[in-house]
């Protein structure tokens, strides 16, 4: 049997999968925490890798790394960390954001340059950020990674050429999708001067190899492993309930979104992933919850026993501000109260309504991009809510699957790792098992949700 690992190092932990490299199935597992904020030491990183993939790492013919996307890892002429990572979630860089997409003309360069419209999200703004607050900090940095560039390069043993991948380098806001090279000139306005940036890797390419002798991939971005985790096909849309929300699926053209509203990102396998994402997701129903006095199991009995439309309230679950709609600054908002509607099983249906009709906004925004919906796969955390699973096909309209329980982000690195192995012209085929389908009602339900929730945000937000 030949193995191979894949790492899922996301926001909150770390995960490492020990992969039968023909089939897809999974022989061992590991995890270890990550610490909280939303800047952190990516130092803590590696130690929970090592942690993780204590007993695992050694065992595998190949490894590759699925990471968060977008954090901002600065190192100095040692390759020496400068400052804590800026997260994807550190929303300070807004004002950046809104200043770069100024100084090159507005909304429309920015998506025709390299497909996406800056937020605080993207990589770019996070070095204005720094070049703007922290003068001493950034006069030391000589190059910027993400953070999967950086395990991929600490695991190689810091090689003088660290390397990337298409997919994670389209969420930077330097590199293109569409033409699949670097914009210097983007990295320079962004920081003020040229810095180093990793070479990015072709797909399947076996770019170094461990202490061990494994065989190192490319490695990608989160959403990126994910998709290659699941194998996704055309007209196959991706709602990820994590600690961030996404929407995304693989096409075969690139797109440019001048709205910004759709991140015009490219996966891992020579396509594009156009992508929309938000801030709030799983949490809203966490912090429901705690509202409530109840657990999770408790919010999913309570809004299982309201009606759709929970009596005419609705979320707007900006709880950390927002990234789509771009509401950095937002906070969420209770709307239509009335003593009829002011239940706990009308509360618990309006967290779980508002949270995945944001969601849903996003895919009608790829669907706006040429991107075709035939059925929507539900992953993470929240999608093991048995209220999420029976209001979802309501809220999009369409057959909503739940794939079986899994790391797929890690199993995506995994399939990339045997890719890389085997030198093949694609990656492997695993099959994918599905745990739950569901077919939307058709009695008018998902619009009724969906239009009081676009009355409710346009109201406030415009």
């Amino acid at each position: 049997m030949t193995l191979v690992a894949g790492v899922d190092s996301s926001t909150q932990s770390c995960k490492v999968l020990l992969v039968d490299s023909d089939d897809g199935t999974v022989v061992a597992s590991g995890r270890a925490g990550h610490p909280d904020g939303t800047e952190v030491d990516p130092r803590a990183w590696w130690d929970a890798l090592a942690e993780a993939g204590d007993g695992l790492l050694d065992r595998a013919d190949a490894v590759a790394v699925g990471g968060q996307q977008h954090g901002m890892v600065v190192l100095d002429d040692d390759g020496e960390v400068v400052r804590p990572a800026l997260l994807w979630n550190d929303t300070r860089s807004a004002g950046a954001a809104r200043d770069l997409t100024a100084e090159l003309g507005g909304p429309a360069a920015w998506a025709e340059a390299v497909g996406l419209v800056p937020v605080a999200s993207f990589t770019v703004t996070k070095l204005r950020w720094l070049a703007e607050h922290e003068k001493d900090n950034a006069a030391r940095v000589r190059q910027v990674m993400l953070p999967h560039d950086y395990l991929t390069w600490l695991l190689a043993g810091r090689p003088a050429e660290p390397v990337t991948d298409r997919g994670d380098a389209s969420g930077t806001g330097y590199w293109s999708a569409a033409t699949g090279e670097y914009r210097p000139d983007l990295l320079e306005l962004g920081f003020g001067r040229t810095i180093d940036v990793p070479r990015v890797a072709t797909p399947n390419e076996a770019t170094g190899t461990t202490a061990t002798g494994a065989v190192i991939a490319p490695g990608t971005g989160d959403n990126m492993g994910a998709a290659l985790g699941l194998t996704l096909e055309p007209g196959d849309v991706v709602v990820s309930l994590g600690t961030s929300g996404t929407a995304f699926a693989v096409s075969e053209s690139p797109v440019a979104d001048a709205t910004g509203t759709v991140a015009g990102f490219a996966d891992a396998t020579g396509r594009h992933l156009p992508l929309v994402a938000t801030l709030n997701a799983a949490r809203v129903l966490t912090a429901a919850a705690t509202l409530l006095g109840t657990d999770l199991a408790g919010l999913d009995r309570l809004a299982l026993a309201a009606e759709s439309g929970a009596g005419g309230l609705v979320l707007l679950p900006y709880l950390d501000g927002e990234r789509t709609p771009d509401l950095p600054d937002a906070t969420g908002s209770l709307v239509n109260l009335t003593r009829a509607a002011m239940t706990p099983q009308n509360l618990a249906r309006a967290a779980v309504e508002g949270m995945l009709c944001g969601l849903a906004d996003g895919v009608d925004a790829l669907a706006a991009q040429g991107v075709t919906v035939r059925r929507v796969l539900l992953i993470g955390g929240a999608a093991k809510s048995a209220a999420v699973r029976a209001v979802a096909p309501q809220v999009f309209g369409v057959p909503v699957v739940v794939p079986a329980p899994g790391e797929y982000v890690a199993l995506g690195a995994a399939r990339q790792a045997a890719w890389a192995l085997s030198g093949a012209a694609s990656p492997p085929a695993w099959p994918l098992e599905l745990e739950t389908s569901a077919e939307p009602s058709g009695d008018g339900g998902s619009l009724r949700v969906r239009d009081a929730y676009a009355e409710a945000r346009t109201r406030l937000h415009g």
